[in-house]
């Protein structure tokens, strides 16, 4: 009699924080549908300074970590970061239920260019986001990896081992376009106020 107690208590905690995580993520995801908008957008400033902390501080609002600034060229570049699950919702890189699912589910990683180009008026400011799907089978880490043929005689290499032996284990899988459209309307937001 008490195991079947259990057993429902169990079930209605899990079916209670399923249900939860459901309505805090749909509050994080389903936001109202904007149109679309250009890839790049002109934004009307004069003072370059203005247009790259605003744009920086975009790409600092969805938590990435900026890995190379380059003010000649105009490219913000950032680290790759881990793909959001359901279970984050602080974490606005996934865009919409279905990149969130996705995330939960598999690996996924992403990293972002942002170009703030000059031109007559403002200037260009376009997101180039990339996404990434973990080859699990042809990751560097597993343990495979790691043990020794019995069929091979020992080598040594006394040379220093700098980086990984194998690829990555990362399979491109292109550009992210809702996260390219959520981060082009934060940065009109952003310069509209």
């Amino acid at each position: 009699m008490r195991r079947v107690y259990w057993s429902n208590v169990c079930l209605a905690t899990l079916v209670s924080l399923i249900g939860l995580t459901t309505w805090l993520t749909g509050c994080a995801t389903f936001r109202p549908a904007s149109p679309p908008v250009g890839n790049p957008i002109l934004v009307r400033a004069q003072d370059p300074e203005f247009v790259w902390e605003r744009s920086v501080d975009v790409v600092h609002a969805y938590l990435f970590e900026i890995e190379r600034e380059n003010r000649l060229d105009g490219i913000i570049e950032t680290r790759y970061k881990t793909g959001a699950s359901v279970l984050e919702p602080w974490h606005p890189d996934a865009v919409g239920t279905s990149n969130r699912l996705e995330g939960t589910f598999q690996s996924i990683r992403r990293k972002v260019f942002v170009s703030v180009t000059p031109v007559d008026g403002g200037f260009l400011v376009g997101v180039e986001a990339l996404k990434e799907l973990e080859d699990v089978v042809g990751a560097a880490n597993s343990p495979g990896a790691a043990t020794f043929l019995d069929n091979n005689p020992l080598q040594r290499d006394l040379n220093v081992v700098v980086g990984q032996s194998t690829p990555s284990g990362w399979i491109p899988r292109g550009r992210d376009p809702d996260l390219e459209q959520s981060m082009l309307h934060a940065i009109t937001e952003a310069f509209s106020r």
